[in-house]
């Protein structure tokens, strides 16, 4: 009987094991049970803010290429629906919702930092500055900020939300526009580095583009600080252009 029980504890513990959760899917099955609603807007219009926008970046762990923000405000009166975190999202739905966005929004703006600036920096600091730039370029300017686990620089109302993309929808309607803007800088930087295959990983550490850094090197646009860029052992691309070249 001795055996038997140890037995099925053993069993019990392979079968635990091979289905143990990578932490991205653990967080992406957490962000899927959670609620996008207004609830963090409404307490803030409740409070007397008028112009409540949401904030969010994409692209931090990208190997490539800026960090993009956008910042929203929502027009209370007009629900947009099927706004959750973008990560959440098929791209065709984000591409379908963002223009429905842009349309029906108080105002949204989209904001974006360099690769250079995230080495001099940090990606933090960089993400943190792209998010205060999007803000600041909002007309009419907000009075009211929920960022997503973020405080910024800016002497305005503010509330870092753990999780804001997918519990606010105004800070999801900002993800939704970064990252539709951040796919198409990287599609059309893919044209002019197809070797790396951005079109299709956004410049994020997936095996064909450690495997393409490793044969080609980084190029210029490359996240030098970051440790698959600077580690590879491949010389770095270096190319001209006729015409500077710029995200937004």
């Amino acid at each position: 009987m001795a055996h038997f029980i140890l037995g099925s504890m053993s069993s019990a513990a392979k079968v635990s094991c091979e289905f143990v959760l990578s932490p991205s899917a653990a967080k992406l099955r957490l962000l899927k049970k959670l609620r996008c609603t207004l609830r963090y807007e409404k307490n803030a219009w409740a409070s007397g803010a008028a112009m409540v926008a949401g904030v969010d970046e994409v692209g931090r762990g990208s190997l490539f290429g800026p960090v993009v923000a956008a910042a929203v405000i929502l027009d209370r009166s007009y629900r947009v629906r099927g706004l959750r975190d973008s990560k959440l999202l098929l791209p065709e739905r984000r591409e379908l919702l963002a223009p429905r966005i842009r349309e029906h929004a108080i105002a949204w703006a989209v904001a974006a930092v360099d690769a250079a600036r995230i080495d001099q920096i940090n990606i933090y600091q960089a993400s943190r500055l792209a998010m205060r730039d999007a803000v600041m370029r909002l007309q009419p300017a907000a009075d009211h900020l929920l960022i997503d686990a973020m405080r910024l620089d800016c002497e305005l109302p503010q509330r870092a939300i753990i999780h804001g993309d997918a519990l606010s929808a105004s800070i999801a309607a900002a993800s939704i526009l970064a990252k539709v803007e951040r796919d198409r800088i990287m599609c059309e930087w893919d044209a002019v580095f197809p070797e790396y295959g951005l079109a299709s990983h956004k410049g994020y550490s997936t095996p064909q583009h450690l495997a393409a850094l490793e044969q080609y090197g980084p190029t210029p646009l490359h996240r030098q600080s970051f440790a698959p860029v600077w580690s590879t052992t491949a010389e770095q691309v270096v190319f001209e252009f006729e015409e500077p070249l710029s995200y937004l």
